[in-house]
């Protein structure tokens, strides 16, 4: 265990969901490593259920849609979190908006480390032309990394998930615990290029729908995946789509309290890895070589679409790339590949 100078440490990340989930296991090894050390998370007010528990850390609101929009803003925050008593800030983050905020505490003898995203090499995983297909550093020790050089060394292969949250009599009603194994599916991802076809899906859904073994939840979506979902859990028996039905905290609750979940490369499948639920993430034009693999998942919980037919993967970091050409690249994941991934690993617990 490393010795600092440092009592209260600002960690700042603001976004995504994904990537601010990502930062609860390497945060809840901090604090059990370091229980005299205060932590403060800088991050938006959606995101603060997720540090639920996590010991001598709370969460700092940021509200960079009204008040702390743009410089202006961004100094009235800085000012807000100089009263909290902060000696040196953890930048997880490493955008326009948060090296404003460093330069702020920089220029007040605070010290600043930020992450070291790793840009050249990732540009080198995902260009068309002479592609440097190899695994990166994963995400959570560019976090571990950061804290590490303000004096705070971690060994993430110490690191635990979160336990089981209690589920609200609201969840309760509408899930109604039973002898099923409880699935839960994110069949959305931000982006085309990582979102498995519809068609496909609904084969997975209704080959497990009629095994009566599993009960089938939904996550994720706005008002037209709304729709979508509802179409599903009205034609099977054991699905239940819980879109709009539940705060975050709720929903929260109810992943932690699942069997398995499966998800494209996206936030839900971070938030379940982070309580130890098993989780399988299906792969587009992404790739888990990039970093951005769930907590603790075994390699073969992540089912990768065919480079060998499209050499190109992956074509960006985030999915926001598709080549011509590409469009169905997630076809090549078969539904009797998920289903049996998803037997053996229910199987097996």
């Amino acid at each position: 265990m490393g010795k600092s100078k440092y009592k209260h440490l600002l960690v700042i990340r603001l976004s995504a969901m994904g990537d601010v989930a990502m930062t609860v296991p390497v945060l809840n090894l901090l604090a059990v490593e370091y229980p005299d050390l205060q932590i403060t998370v800088l991050t938006r007010a959606f995101f603060s259920p997720m540090f639920i528990g996590l010991s001598n850390v709370q969460v700092y609101e940021a509200d960079v849609d009204g008040k702390h929009k743009g410089i202006r803003g961004l100094w009235r925050l800085f000012k807000e979190l100089k009263t909290l008593g902060i000696d040196a800030v953890a930048d997880l983050h490493n955008v326009l908006r948060s090296s404003v905020l460093k330069g702020f505490f920089v220029l007040s003898n605070i010290p600043v480390i930020q992450i070291d995203k790793g840009r050249k090499a990732k540009r080198a995983l995902t260009t068309h032309k002479n592609k440097v297909f190899k695994p990166l550093k994963t995400t959570f020790q560019r976090y571990a990394d950061v804290f590490y050089e303000l004096g705070f060394p971690i060994n993430l292969k110490s690191a635990k998930g979160l336990s089981k949250r209690i589920l609200s009599e609201k969840v309760l009603e509408l899930v109604r615990p039973d002898n099923l194994r409880w699935v839960g599916i994110a069949p959305f991802a931000a982006y085309p290029g990582k979102t498995y076809p519809f068609g496909l899906m609904q084969e997975v859904i209704l080959s497990l729908n009629e095994t009566n073994k599993y009960k089938i939840i939904f996550f994720g979506g706005g008002e037209l995946e709304k729709k979508q979902l509802q179409q599903w859990s009205d034609s099977c028996q054991n699905c239940i789509n819980t879109i709009d039905d539940f705060s975050f905290e709720e929903e929260l609750a109810l992943i932690s309290n699942l069997d398995l979940m499966v998800s494209m490369d996206s936030g839900n499948g971070h938030l379940a890895a982070i309580f130890n639920v098993p989780t399988i993430t299906l792969w587009g034009v992404t790739h888990p070589y990039a970093g951005f693999s769930p907590f603790r998942q075994a390699p073969e919980n992540s089912l990768l679409s065919d480079r060998t037919k499209y050499p190109l993967i992956p074509t960006s970091i985030y999915g926001n790339t598709m080549p011509e050409g590409y469009e169905n690249v997630m076809s090549t994941i078969v539904p009797e590949t998920i289903i049996r991934r998803i037997s053996a690993l229910l199987e097996a617990r």
